[in-house]
């Protein structure tokens, strides 16, 4: 059996999710392994020249920005059998019902993690060297510094050092082996893991309390839901020790923003926020002119020819699904209410 198949995006998301010249070949691959229905991406399901197609669609293929799934779109595909997401959450294109509706959903959540990890790591380790104040103090002096005798208050560089990870996502755990390579010690808080389980990626499980006291950096990969927003506040920023960093790449809700600016204003913390609460900041905001403060405009996850590892992952899964062999990236309905 051939499988039937159709994108769902506007032409400028395709070309964000099919990069030219890096995924040339990932532009032609879709219509080998199916039956395209129309070559080129559908912005708008419901325009009245789609009627005649919904019915022939198997395979639906959507990502960032795609228009939702509902319950009445679900009902003029009656032979959906797959929704392939070349995004990382789909909770943007399907609900729940429409997921449990016998369809079968996979997403490229696991690709994306890893730029997302590498984004974390790298300002993990930037920020243990306090590569910052080296340069603001270069910037300053305009000289040779006696870099064996300068102090900044605690200790200086990676090893021997303690990042507290809260969420044990799959950037959280990339992030915990990564860190293995750096002689760091890593504490986990997630309520759904083991300790074997956190053994087994390199981290040491422990109550939220002792990972923020313990902690040089404290990075959050939790998903945002009710139990999560808001739930870092004034009583967590209190516990963390001097000079520690917060990193962000999750979701800017899941922080209280007043607590968040509080904290930061006095000058004993660092972050680093990829997301922000709202996003982004109004223009007003006091973080914006910390000098602790990082902050950069969502560009944690995949970008540019990052993009390709994402589609690659999505078309190697369609093509298991095609061959009626086990896909690899599928998205477990059962355990949507604690996932991103």
């Amino acid at each position: 059996m051939r499988f039937t198949s159709l994108i769902q995006l506007s032409p400028a998301e395709f070309d964000i999710h099919f990069p030219a010249p890096c995924c040339t070949e990932a532009r032609t691959r879709l219509g080998r392994l199916t039956e395209l229905l129309q070559a080129d991406p559908v912005p708008d399901l419901r325009r009245p020249e789609m009627a005649a197609l919904l019915p022939q669609v198997d395979i639906l293929v959507t990502g960032w920005k795609s228009h939702p799934v509902d319950a009445e779109l679900r009902q003029r595909m009656p032979r959906l059998k797959l929704i392939a997401h070349l995004a990382g959450t789909v909770k943007g294109v399907l609900t729940q019902g429409v997921a449990s509706s016998g369809l079968r959903v996979v997403s490229a959540a696991e690709a994306n993690a890893k730029p997302v990890a590498e984004f974390t790591l790298a300002h993990i380790l930037l920020h243990l060297k306090r590569v910052a104040d080296w340069r603001s103090l270069y910037r300053e002096k305009r000289s040779r510094i006696d870099t064996r005798n300068t102090r900044f208050g605690g200790p200086l560089g990676n090893a021997g050092r303690t990042v507290g990870i809260i969420g044990a996502s799959r950037i959280g755990r990339r992030v915990a082996e990564d860190l293995r390579r750096h002689g760091v010690s890593v504490l986990l808080h997630d309520p759904f893991v083991s300790a074997e389980t956190a053994a087994s990626f390199g981290a040491k499980k422990v109550e939220m309390a002792v990972l923020l006291r313990r902690s040089d950096v404290v990075s959050l990969h939790q998903p945002l839901l009710p139990t999560t927003e808001r739930s870092f506040g004034e009583a967590e920023f209190a516990r963390m020790r001097d000079g520690a960093l917060l990193i962000n790449t999750a979701r800017g809700r899941i922080i209280d923003s007043a607590a968040l600016e509080a904290a930061m204003s006095g000058g004993r913390l660092f972050a680093v926020l990829d997301v922000t609460d709202p996003e982004p900041l109004p223009d007003t905001s006091p973080l914006w002119d910390m000098p602790n403060v990082t902050i950069t405009p969502h560009i944690a996850g995949s970008f540019g020819c990052e993009v390709c590892a994402m589609t690659e992952l999505v078309l190697d899964d369609i093509g298991r699904f095609t061959r009626d062999e086990p896909m690899q990236n599928e998205v477990v309905i059962a355990d949507w209410e604690r996932v991103a």
